[in-house]
């Protein structure tokens, strides 16, 4: 009986074929920068600010640039001299003032950030721009309701926030995080005075948007009322949330380490 010959066929075809395979696997990685700018920025702008589209600014310099573009993001730099630099501000309240919905502000680290009931009445996010919430500090001057009144949907993290009395947070309206932040109160003599966290939303929601363009693909997200802490420095004041309208507190963590106490709760209706 005869043995049919192996046919050297399958080993030309082969050769190419793994070839194709690799020029198609190398295409395939580098695709992302063959993107111009624009796309390039606009898929960015889908990454949570942070810590995801801060470190895609550690890949290149083209990538720095186009991840800390203004259009991105709004800057807060007391010591810049360039006002004309666009997206850079002195201050925090003309941050706000010229944010766009959806839009976040970084604040610089270094020094002290005056605040005195600066209301936010459309969704942005609050960042600090220090590797710890303690470098970078907002203080609500004595005799201030609040630092921060919030009237939509917001989300603060990295940030130390400092009241004398009064609150550093008033919650008016829609869903407010606070990620990795401190909030301080006096704690003596008029800690009776003071608290952190007031939130006066109750149940009777008014559209809170009327006044701003927002896109109607994130309504849903911003609709409703609620306070959620996460991983949060809670120092001094009478207590950690004081509420007035419908909501209640809900799942309360607390974390106990050397020198502090660090909470996870839920301020949301029952």
């Amino acid at each position: 009986m005869e043995i049919p010959k192996m046919s050297k066929h399958p080993k030309l075809i082969t050769e190419p074929t793994m070839k194709k395979n690799k020029k198609m696997k190398l295409e395939s990685l580098t695709s992302l920068n063959n993107l111009d700018d624009g796309c390039l920025m606009h898929i960015l702008s889908f990454l949570s600010p942070i810590p995801d589209r801060y470190n895609t600014a550690l890949v290149c310099h083209r990538w720095r640039y186009l991840a800390c573009h203004p259009r991105l993001w709004l800057r807060v730099d007391p010591f810049v001299k360039d006002l004309s630099l666009p997206g850079v501000f002195h201050d925090i309240e003309s941050a706000v003032s010229a944010a766009r919905p959806g839009d976040t502000v970084l604040i610089g680290a270094g020094g002290n950030h005056l605040v005195s009931n600066i209301q936010i009445k459309k969704p942005i996010c609050l960042i600090g721009g220090g590797e710890i919430p303690d470098e970078t500090t907002l203080v609500c001057s004595r005799g201030s309701d609040s630092a921060l009144e919030l009237l939509s949907t917001c989300k603060l993290a990295n940030l130390t926030v400092k009241a004398e009395l009064g609150c550093c947070l008033l919650h008016r309206s829609g869903r407010l995080t606070i990620d990795g932040c401190v909030l301080q109160c006096e704690t003596n003599p008029l800690d009776h005075l003071s608290c952190p966290i007031v939130s006066t939303a109750g149940g009777d929601e008014k559209d809170i948007l009327s006044h701003v363009e927002v896109k109607e693909t994130i309504v849903e997200k911003i609709k409703g009322n609620s306070v959620t802490v996460l991983q949060t420095r809670i120092e001094g004041g009478a207590k950690a949330v004081a509420t007035s309208g419908d909501l209640v507190l809900q799942r309360v963590r607390v974390m106990y380490s050397k020198a502090y106490l660090y909470f996870w709760f839920d301020v949301d209706h029952e």
